[in-house]
């Protein structure tokens, strides 16, 4: 077809030649654009008709395009009473578009495509600009000088996976962010929750399943003990997570002077900032704004730019003197152990049951969030000390093992739901040769053969039950209690634990062997439930070795980073090796034999 009327042209060597393709004609002023010919009278107000997206503009011009969509004038007013323009803000391009969505739905309406939507924004908000904002493998396109207005009902609207890395105005301590709350009548956040009109996609599961995922708790077969530090393990609701902050103890200099140029004024102060740094740190996190973590830290060791946050905090305790107290040693203990209670309650919060289900969305954003967290602490860190690089790397690695365990849990649990799967391995099982099995591992392990006998028979049993996943678990921990029962309350515990997990793993790779070598069919069922087991063990016995050393799993997997080398303060590139990346990652099962090996 001929291209629209255009006056702009293209200057060649030999004289003005029309630009195929050029730009359609000069947007119209902010406002109701004119009437299109031939029509009713247009209007960007709800009195009006329709706005008009015609070839990547909207306007009232009468250019024929073969792609057209018109824009509801609610639609053109709800965007109007919900962002503004500003400097130095943006928010991602799917935020906007999942927030249309919602509104759509809300009204009745039948949404655009994403491609129409951004044409329609631009023509809403004029002058606005793209950029690709966000971690290396992670980014995502945001339009920079857009956000939310401050009255607006979005603000408390939890969003979905693409949008995590909302960039709103700078991040004040003091403003603290309020998560989801589900409202009689339907309405989450001012958004109705009836029937979606047919052809309008119903998303508003997606939307809220976070918060849905976050403060529902399923009853437990036979339910881990109290746990010695953090949060409760099952908070009624994820508001009340930030005031569940367990109380920091006082510092003890333990006789040692300060020095010189701070006083016990300073210490006190030091104390309450880092307290409210760590009540932020839990609401960004309940809200799902995983980005802002590194905002904080920035903000605490002064290394951002300048901001309301910091020069309050500057007035309470002076950088120099933050600097000087981070360097004490008693300082540094008590930095590290109110970080272990933190990030503790904050894996129970994100990851409340290994073995339930968690949205793919929320364990993606988890595991891109773990990929980032040591290389966001060593950023903040680049000219302080670094007391917060074991528990950071402790609480990354805890993340990505029980997140990779959820999602062994889940593969698993399809399996055990296979009648004729179980019936194919229960005959493979059965062929397997245990006593050959027996006589090869005595000699390395040095097992009681009752033991490994009554293991064997307990297992078959439990397969040809065809158990859940839950009674599953039930089982492996009653194997764990069993085990190291005659050890509880005795320092040889953890090492009871650890000859366990290395006794478990090489008898299972043993039986894993004749399996392969009789070319069982199921094979590969073995191999899924033979990983998610030796997963599930570690999580126990990690569990059990902190509460009987009377500290949480995050405290005891910290020992084992800073023994291990895997946990590494982060200055310089994360995409580099050692010294500048992220620290030794030990996903999965390479970290059964060495997790303990500080025992």
């Amino acid at each position: 077809p001929a291209a629209p009327p255009c006056p702009c042209t293209w200057r060649g060597g030999r004289g003005g030649r029309s630009f195929w393709g050029a730009p359609p004609p000069p947007l119209p002023p902010r406002g109701p654009p004119p009437a299109p010919p031939g029509g009713g009278g247009a209007s960007g107000t709800p009195g009006g008709g329709t706005f008009v997206i015609q070839g990547g503009y909207v306007g009232g011009t009468g250019a024929a395009y073969a792609h057209t969509t018109r824009a509801s004038p609610a639609t053109v007013q709800w965007l109007l009473d919900n962002y503004e323009t500003a400097e130095g803000v943006s928010l991602p391009r799917s935020a906007l578009y999942c927030h249309y969505l919602l509104h759509c739905q809300g009204h009745k309406l039948e949404p655009v495509n994403a491609a129409s939507f951004g044409k329609l924004i631009r023509s809403v908000f004029m002058g606005l600009r793209t950029r690709r904002l966000g971690t290396r493998g992670n980014s995502k396109y945001h339009y920079y000088g857009l956000r939310i207005k401050a009255g607006s009902p979005l603000l408390r609207l939890v969003e979905d996976q693409q949008h995590l890395a909302m960039r709103q105005q700078p991040f004040a301590q003091k403003q603290r962010l309020k998560p989801v709350q589900k409202m009689e009548g339907g309405v989450t956040n001012g958004v109705s929750s009836a029937p979606a009109a047919p052809g309008v996609p119903d998303i508003s599961a997606q939307v809220q399943q976070y918060q849905q995922f976050l403060g529902e708790r399923p009853p437990k077969i036979n339910p881990p003990p109290p746990r010695i530090v953090g949060f409760p393990r099952d908070p009624p609701n994820p508001a009340d997570a930030s005031r569940s902050l367990p109380e920091f103890p006082e510092i003890d200099v333990q006789g040692k002077g300060l020095p010189e140029g701070a006083g016990l004024e300073d210490l006190r102060a030091f104390q309450q900032l880092y307290r409210e740094h760590c009540e932020a740190i839990v609401d960004v996190m309940i809200n799902l704004q995983f980005s802002l973590v590194e905002t904080l830290w920035k903000s605490f060791w002064r290394c951002s730019g300048e901001s309301d946050a910091q020069e309050e905090a500057e007035r309470r305790l002076p950088r120099r003197r933050l600097l000087l107290l981070a360097r004490l040693e008693p300082v540094l203990r008590w930095v590290r152990d109110c970080d272990h209670a933190l990030y503790q309650g904050l894996v129970e919060i994100l990851v409340p049951d290994v073995l339930r289900p968690i949205p793919s969305a929320l364990t993606q954003a988890i595991r891109n969030f773990a990929k980032s967290l040591e290389s966001w602490l060593g950023n903040a860190m680049v000219s302080a000390p670094c007391p917060q690089a074991a528990a950071a790397g402790a609480f990354a690695q805890t993340l990505r093992r029980y997140t990779s365990l959820n999602h062994l849990a889940q593969a698993a649990r399809a399996v055990l739901q296979n009648t004729a799967q179980i019936s194919q391995m229960l005959s493979d099982l059965n062929r397997v040769d245990f006593a050959n099995v027996q006589e090869q591992a005595a000699w390395v392990c040095r097992c009681e053969a009752r033991v490994v006998q009554r293991l064997e028979q307990d297992f078959k049993a439990t397969l040809g039950q065809q158990h859940s996943l839950e009674q599953w678990a039930a089982w492996l921990d009653a194997v764990v209690a069993r085990v190291l029962r005659p050890h509880l309350g005795t320092p040889g515990l953890p090492r009871a634990a650890k000859l366990f997990l290395l006794k478990w793993s090489f008898y299972s790779s043993m039986v894993i062997r004749d399996l392969t070598l009789r070319s069982a069919a199921s094979f590969g069922s073995f191999h899924l439930i033979r990983l998610l087991y030796d997963e599930y063990m570690y999580y126990l016995v990690e569990q059990r070795v902190a509460r009987a050393r009377g500290t949480c799993p995050i405290a005891v997997m910290g020992e084992v980073g800073t023994l291990l080398g895997w946990v590494t303060p982060k200055r310089g590139d994360p995409q580099k090796g050692d010294g500048g990346g992220r620290g030794r990652e030990m996903p999965g099962g390479e970290g059964l034999i060495l997790g303990f090996n500080f025992l």
